[in-house]
Order: structure tokens, then sequence, then C-alpha cells
């Protein structure tokens, strides 16, 4: 969930938070992109990591 007010709708929370600022949504895909498909670290350790940053931003996973 995100911490910031976003738009009610039905569409996904992320989509909504796109909305608020598009300019960002290109670069955004890109850098997922590049995370998730050109990734040279195996699959484990960068779930791994994401899981670290959740847990040292509060985030549950």
């Amino acid at each position: 969930m995100a911490r910031i007010q976003l738009a009610s709708g039905d569409t996904e929370e992320t989509q909504r938070l796109f909305e608020l600022a598009p300019h960002v949504s290109a670069p955004a895909a890109a850098l997922s992109f590049a995370i998730y498909e050109k990734s040279q670290l195996p699959v484990r350790l960068r779930e791994l990591m994401r899981m670290r940053i959740a847990q040292i931003n509060e985030c549950h996973v």
C-alpha cells in the first residue's frame, strides 16, 4: 500500500501512481526491464535483496 495519497480507482496502484507523474513511467519501465530481463544476478539473490530493502523500508512482503 502506498504511503502517499493516490486517486481512487479500479486500476492497479502502480498505474495510479504513475498517473501522478507520467514523465517518470517510461524511465521506470526501462529500469524494471533492465533489472528483471538483463540482470546478471541470480534470481534468488535478487529476490533476497528486494526482501531486505522492503524490510529496511518497513514494507510487508
